[in-house]
């Protein structure tokens, strides 16, 4: 299953330099939370319209290999976070090599 991250540009800029990626979601840590939010392709909408709304030009879609990221030991969990839906989260930090694709993003 495709997996999607939103990220402030700025955050991934800074992650490609440091060689890892460890922002949960807006103004929250990895370290913070215990693991990294992400979407599925229908859920990203929604979450950028809920969480980013005032910051929709300086936002990023990363694309995950869920193999990848599974292959390196990471958990990723469909976990429900009490409104029905199941999110994909990502339990460690997420190395820039897993990454297929970042693009702008913009509403589907």
């Amino acid at each position: 299953m495709q997996i999607l991250h939103l990220a402030l540009k700025t955050d991934w800029v800074a992650a490609r330099v440091a060689g890892t990626y460890a922002v949960s979601t807006r103004g929250a840590t990895l370290e913070q939370v215990g693991f990294v939010h992400c979407s599925t392709p229908a859920q990203v909408d929604g979450v950028a319209q809920s969480f980013y709304s005032d910051v929709l030009d300086d936002l990023v879609v990363l694309e995950l290999d869920d193999e990848a990221v599974r292959a390196a030991g990471t958990d990723v969990r469909y976990e429900d976070p009490g409104n029905g839906g199941f999110y994909p989260h990502i339990y460690g930090p997420i190395d820039p090599a897993w990454v297929t694709g970042v693009s702008p993003y913009t509403p589907r």
